[in-house]
C-alpha cells in the first residue's frame, strides 16, 4: 500500500481545499490502479469481508446492491481513511467556524474513530456498490449517527461509456428559499471523488450561509457499474 499512500500524500491538497470551498466537491484522477480495482471487484462475492448486504429496492433507496465492509477493513480502505482524513479535517473545521457551529473535528483519523466509538458508533461504513441495467440510487445523505464528518469519498471501479452507460454521479445543492441545483459528474475508472456529505457554507452578502447537499446515481442504461464508497465516521448499526 506504500504506492497508494504516496499517491494520496502527493495530491495537491491546496487545490482540493479550494475546490471544496468553491464547489463542494473535487475529483482526484487515477488514485487506484487496475490491479487494485480488479481485486476489489473479484472479492465482491467474498461474503466474509462484509458485515451487511443491502438490496436498495427493499428500502426504496433505488435499485442495486451495496455491501458494508466489516472490521478489519481491507488495507486499501484503511489506507485511504487514514491518509485522506487529516487533509480534510481543516476544511471541515473552517466550515464549522464560518457557519458558527460549535463543533470541531480531530486532526487525525484515529481520534475521529475514537469519538465515534465513545458515541456507540462502532460499525464500519465503507461499502462497495454494484448497479446493473436499470439500477440507480435516490438522493440521500450518509450520516449514520450523532457524529458525522461532513465530507466523504467515492472511488470509481468501472469505466463510464465502456463498462456501463448512464449511471452518472449526481449532487444536488439546496440554497435556502431557492430551487435546487443539480451537478452531474462522470469521473473515470480509478478516480476519487471527494464531496460534501450533508451541508457546506456559501458566502453571501451578509456572511456565510448553509446549503444542504445530497447525492445519488442516475439510472444505468447498460452494463455494470461498481464503486467504492469511503465514509470516515462509523455507524450506530
Amino acid at each position: 500500500m506504500e504506492n497508494l499512500k504516496t499517491k494520496l500524500t502527493e495530491i495537491d491538497w491546496q487545490s482540493i481545499t479550494e475546490s471544496m470551498h468553491e464547489k463542494g466537491y473535487a475529483i482526484v484522477p487515477k488514485i487506484l490502479e487496475d490491479k487494485e480495482i480488479e481485486r476489489l471487484i473479484k472479492e465482491y462475492n467474498t461474503e466474509s469481508l462484509y458485515r451487511k448486504t443491502v438490496m436498495m429496492e427493499r428500502y426504496r433507496f433505488g435499485l442495486g446492491t451495496y455491501k458494508y465492509f466489516d472490521y478489519p477493513l481491507p488495507e486499501i480502505i484503511q489506507t485511504i481513511r487514514e491518509t485522506v482524513y487529516p487533509n480534510l479535517a481543516p476544511i471541515a473545521n473552517l466550515w464549522m467556524k464560518v457557519l458558527k457551529i460549535d463543533k470541531s473535528f480531530p486532526e487525525n483519523f484515529e481520534a475521529l474513530q475514537s469519538l465515534c466509538h465513545q458515541n456507540n458508533q462502532l460499525k464500519p461504513t465503507p461499502l462497495i456498490l454494484k448497479y446493473e441495467v436499470g439500477g440507480f440510487n435516490t438522493l440521500h445523505q450518509d450520516l449514520y449517527g450523532e457524529v458525522y464528518f461532513p465530507m466523504q469519498t467515492v472511488l470509481f471501479l468501472s469505466d463510464s461509456d465502456k463498462d456501463f452507460t448512464g449511471g452518472e454521479f449526481v449532487l444536488t445543492q439546496q440554497i435556502p428559499r431557492a430551487q435546487s441545483k443539480a451537478i452531474v459528474l462522470k469521473p473515470k475508472k480509478g478516480d476519487m471523488l471527494i464531496f460534501t456529505t450533508n451541508f457546506r457554507p456559501i458566502k453571501g452578502i451578509k456572511g456565510y450561509y448553509r446549503v444542504t447537499m445530497k447525492h445519488g446515481v442516475s439510472e444505468v442504461t447498460s452494463g455494470e457499474r461498481y464503486t467504492l464508497g469511503i465514509i470516515f465516521h462509523d455507524a450506530v448499526s
